[in-house]
């Protein structure tokens, strides 16, 4: 942690702060330590299935089933947030807006030009 250099446009992350690092109290530490002894216990138990070489059934993991089963799903998981709102806004609606502007400008222009008499048509079916 001594050879740790602060980057200059990022603060320094919480697992490398000394405070958070160092001042944990007992309960904290007991705590982290029963979290990280489940962890293993799970990873140990997946290894052995997994390299278990008279398996006969499916393993499934169950991080992948609920990442396959989000991606399957994701409105039922979508938060609408002032970012998806604006990226909503702005790929949605805008060029909607922006379209319908340019050719209501662009067919008054040419409705004004016919009427002053100024349009040449450049293709016409009655000659």
């Amino acid at each position: 942690m001594a050879d740790y250099k602060e980057a200059p446009l990022a603060s320094r992350p919480r697992t490398l702060d000394p405070n958070e690092y160092f001042n944990l109290s007992p309960d904290q530490r007991r705590a982290e330590e029963a979290r990280t002894a489940i962890q293993a216990n799970l990873k140990r138990q997946y290894q052995l299935q997994l390299n278990n070489p008279h398996r006969s059934e499916l393993i499934e993991d169950p991080a992948l089933t609920r990442w396959v089963y989000a991606r399957a799903n994701p409105y039922t998981h979508f938060k609408a947030t002032k970012k998806t709102s604006l990226f909503g806004a702005m790929f949605g609606l805008f060029p909607l807006f922006a379209l319908y502007y340019i050719f209501k400008t662009d067919r008054d222009k040419k409705e004004a030009m016919i009427k002053a008499g100024t349009y040449e048509r450049k293709f016409s079916l009655a000659s």
